[in-house]
């Protein structure tokens, strides 16, 4: 290190002996070293303040990138991290025959609440009761000051209830992320779609399950990541259902019925392409089941599977078309239809005290004579009207996927004698659902093959096996058919498609044994175009009763029929069928010149 001397020695001693001041050397000296000194502590002070700069530059710089990153994202509430497994939220979609949307996920919040950070928890309970008028201020305020960490507000809600929480500013209330079930079409199909909600819940994420219907029933696909969150395609058509459910509801009104119930089946494929029941809810607020009272006054309740009910004379048709197949009768054999008929120590009887004396099998159904159907029914006999039932499906739940047809199964005779043959036949002592009912309408329709009802969506048909001989259904058609044009069902026929349909009344039971003298179950069972079937109707009408004229009206002939035929009107073209016309006899025309 080399030491620079305080004074210049060098010039100073010559300068003395030239006699010179050495003032102005020393001077001039402390200068220069002072300038040096300021020189260097400039330089040193630059360097750091330069240092400084790029240090503060880099620092905003950073936080400038991270605010815009802030802003460009989605916006998300603080949440409390705990260990656990991940709850997986997904859920497929759920879509009808065409695509279009039944179900869906939608974002939205859970509010919860963690009282040891708020800062006013009197404030936050007063204005939470403003936001929710169901809370309660005092029990908010009871749970924010005691000893509770965390509580739940609200699982679900709105954006702007969340705004107005955010409003309060309170820092113990936060929000979760949550996705939700949404049916956009509100009450329709709400029976199939049954509904969902939450199953395992965490502050981050809630676990989307079924609880009914479809929701419950393809619960595992519906929840399945190796699906890829491919929808879940229904049978249904969403027009379709619409039409059916307004017809219904309106007709229901009109007939004063407590209840309604309608299916729509294809009668190749066993898709149901309509199922509606009446009253109904909204799946995307499911009301509470009933805990006590009548189950089927639930809008809950699905009455086209869960109600149970002896179906009237729709089951006559069964009858004929059994004996015609086995070759007993013809449509045209002649059956004694007279009184007294005596089964078992029972008086067989009429509707009305009707006496129609000899009928032919065709006019047994057109009439809809009990008699003429049960000395069919004992022509069958019992064995084989057992296997008949059975193989279209009479002895067990139907397999519609919803988890509710499971509880559906037919109440059956506990002793099946010559008597309950009898009945039977003609819908008495057998109670099944409207769906099982189309679907051995839908057997007669196609030619004699059973089909297993579907919610699904199919790509070809699915006849099961052979139950009768195509010549036999047939038969059993052409009855039908005569039913509208002919028989009680005159007010079923629709212009254009040729209906064919049986009328059934029955008299409802009474919860503790026996029948109601004023309230029915009035069903009519269609198929359409008759000539060549593509669809099977079955509208049922729970204590209908119609009040146009002098007395009041309960037969489904004056209740269900006009309502099923409303239906097939409109439903009709939805479903691509063009209407045609049947050819009709000219009146007689008299030449009178030739000119």
């Amino acid at each position: 290190m080399t030491r620079t001397p305080l004074r210049p020695l060098a010039r100073i001693l010559p300068a003395r002996d030239a006699g010179e001041s050495t003032a102005a050397i020393e001077r001039e000296n402390l200068r220069v070293r002072h300038e040096e000194m300021r020189d260097r502590a400039r330089a040193r002070a630059e360097g750091r303040l330069l240092v400084l700069g790029v240090f503060f530059f880099a620092a905003f710089l950073t936080v400038a990138i991270r605010m815009g990153m802030l802003a460009t994202s989605e916006p998300m509430e603080p949440r409390a991290s705990a260990q656990g497994a991940a709850i997986s939220a997904a859920r497929a979609d759920i879509v009808d025959r065409k695509g279009r949307l039944l179900a869906t996920n939608f974002e939205t919040h859970a509010l919860y609440a963690q009282p040891p950070l708020m800062v006013d928890p009197a404030a936050a309970a007063k204005g939470l009761a403003a936001i929710f008028p169901d809370l309660k201020e005092d029990a908010l305020l009871a749970d924010f000051t005691g000893k509770r960490k965390f509580l739940w507000i609200r699982k679900k809600i709105s954006p702007e209830q969340m705004q107005a929480v955010h409003e309060i500013g309170d820092p113990g209330l936060l929000f979760g992320p949550r996705e939700m079930r949404l049916y956009p079409n509100g009450t329709l199909a709400a029976h199939v779609m049954g509904g969902a909600s939450f199953g395992k819940e965490g502050v981050s994420a809630a676990e989307v399950i079924g609880v009914a219907g479809v929701e419950k029933y393809f619960d595992d696909y519906l929840r399945d990541p190796a699906n890829g969150q491919r929808p879940l395609a229904l049978s249904l058509d969403l027009t379709v259902q619409a039409a059916a459910e307004q017809v219904l509801y309106g007709g229901m009104k009109l007939m004063n019925a407590k209840g309604a119930t309608s299916v729509l089946m294809d009668v190749h494929t066993g898709e149901v392409i309509s199922v509606v029941s009446l009253p109904d809810f909204d799946p995307n607020n499911r009301p509470r089941p009933a805990t006590s009272g009548d189950q089927s006054d639930s809008p809950l309740f699905n009455r086209s599977v869960q109600g149970v009910y002896e179906l009237g004379s729709t089951f006559k048709i069964f009858a004929a078309a059994q004996a015609v197949d086995l070759g007993l009768v013809s449509p045209s054999t002649v059956i004694d239809t007279s009184g007294p008929m005596k089964v078992g120590g029972f008086k067989i009887g009429e509707f009305r005290n009707k006496n129609y004396g000899k009928l032919s099998v065709a006019d047994i159904i057109v009439k809809s004579s009990n008699r003429g159907t049960g000395r069919l029914a004992l022509q069958i006999g019992v064995e084989r009207q057992q296997e008949f039932l059975r193989s279209i499906g009479f002895f067990e739940a139907t397999p519609f996927e919803i988890v509710e047809a499971r509880t559906g199964k037919p109440l059956l005779p506990k002793r099946w004698t010559d008597l309950s043959a009898v009945t039977v036949s003609y819908g008495h002592g057998l109670s099944s659902s409207p769906m099982h009912l189309a679907a051995g309408y839908a057997a007669i329709a196609n030619g004699g093959r059973v089909v297993a009802p579907t919610i699904l969506k199919q790509t070809g048909p699915r006849l099961g096996p052979r139950v009768m001989s195509e010549s036999a259904a047939r038969a059993a058609r052409g009855m039908l058919r005569k039913v509208v044009t002919t028989g009680t069902a005159s007010m079923g026929e629709v212009p254009g498609y040729a209906v064919g349909g049986k009328t059934g009344t029955a008299d409802k039971p009474r919860p503790r044994g026996g029948y109601y003298d004023d309230k029915v179950i009035a069903t009519f069972a269609t198929l359409f175009p008759a000539h060549d079937p593509k669809y099977v109707l079955v509208v049922t009408l729970d204590e209908p009763v119609e009040t146009s004229g002098d007395e009041p009206r309960r037969t489904a002939g004056w209740t269900a029929v006009p309502v099923a035929a409303e239906m097939i009107g409109r439903i009709a073209p939805l479903l691509g069928l063009r209407p045609s016309v049947e050819p009709k006899t000219l009146a007689d025309i008299t030449l009178t010149s030739s000119n």
